[in-house]
């Protein structure tokens, strides 16, 4: 059966490639993948279990660590298992319902937790530079509606790419070389003019994810000046301490996606396997090193990690 309906330009399937060039090794390439794969889903997880069941975690810095872990495990959900398929079984066929809605939540989910991490470095900024009003200021409240404004804020960023894509017309063309949807490998594959696409894909996000990160360079540059004033070494190493854990995630978000967008559209130079290979462990490298950084770094995870996973049951919230 042909993968488009013949009646309208809509496809009604597409066919994902992988990896380009490295068929031969999808299978061995699997190995790794599904191993970070299942260390994200259980570090994160564990993360979620010890601030879940644990009260004196039941804090600001601790709730916004919750919405990365969430956030990190919706975003390589979305792309590993389909890929897994592909590895093994060869399963290429992806409806157009589906391709789109994965590359929503791809999309939704890296614009979230650009939020997220402006919300942690405001945490830090207001511990540290007014830790007097931290309670005040950090309610449970305003937790909330961080979290709430991460998703509607996305949500109106993300959900036009959908509208965009729909108006296109295809014309046979249904080969994605890639190993999940994303919204310029699927607008390629249009026989009109995508100009709108690349530019609403590129300037939107990345103007709003640029916004986020000022924010958080002006906030860090608060709280260095605040450390540089505090008198005492000890408590000037603890807050350096206390943010180191929040500046490697901040590296291994940005960094990344930024040189994957940027390789997308600007790397003609580069084999699209390479491409391809970084664009994979984006979504598997965050989330199996953020809940790593945080549990290695930060003492107090650490010893109530190992509280809940020694004693489980008498640490059930009741």
């Amino acid at each position: 059966m042909s993968p488009f309906n013949l009646t309208g330009s809509t496809p009604t399937t597409f066919i994902l490639t992988g990896i380009p060039g490295m068929e031969q090794l999808h299978v061995w390439i699997s190995i790794p993948f599904c191993s970070m794969y299942l260390a994200a889903l259980l570090g994160n997880g564990v993360l979620l279990l010890t601030i879940w069941t644990e009260r004196s975690l039941h804090q600001p810095m601790y709730l916004f660590l919750c919405m990365l872990a969430i956030a990190d495990l919706t975003l390589s959900t979305t792309a590993v298992p389909k890929m897994l398929a592909l590895f093994w079984f060869q399963a290429r066929e992806i409806s157009f319902g589906a391709c789109l809605t994965q590359m929503f939540f791809l999309h939704f989910t890296c614009s979230a937790e650009s939020v997220i991490l402006l919300a942690m470095a405001l945490d830090r900024f207001v511990a540290i530079c007014f830790p007097l009003r931290y309670s005040t200021v950090l309610t449970p409240s305003a937790v909330a509606k961080t979290g709430l404004a991460a998703v509607l804020r996305s949500f109106c960023i993300i959900f036009p790419c959908i509208f965009l894509l729909r108006r296109l017309p295809f014309c046979g063309h249904s080969v994605i070389a890639h190993t999940y949807c994303e919204h310029i490998g699927i607008a390629r594959l249009a026989c009109a003019d995508i100009s709108v696409n690349v530019w609403y894909g590129l300037v939107v996000p990345f103007t709003v994810v640029v916004l986020d990160l000022l924010l958080i360079i002006v906030s860090y540059g608060f709280i260095l000046l605040a450390l540089s004033r505090l008198p005492s070494g000890s408590a000037r190493h603890k807050a350096f301490h206390t943010c180191g854990s929040h500046v490697c995630v901040l590296f291994l978000f940005y960094v990344p996606a930024a040189f994957t967008a940027l390789t997308q559209r600007f790397g003609h130079n580069i084999p699209p396997k390479v491409h391809i290979l970084l664009a994979n462990l984006y979504v598997l490298f965050p989330p199996l090193l953020n809940p790593i950084v945080y549990g290695v770094r930060t003492q107090q995870i650490r010893d109530k990690v190992v509280k809940v996973l020694v004693c489980p049951k008498s640490h059930l919230p009741r």
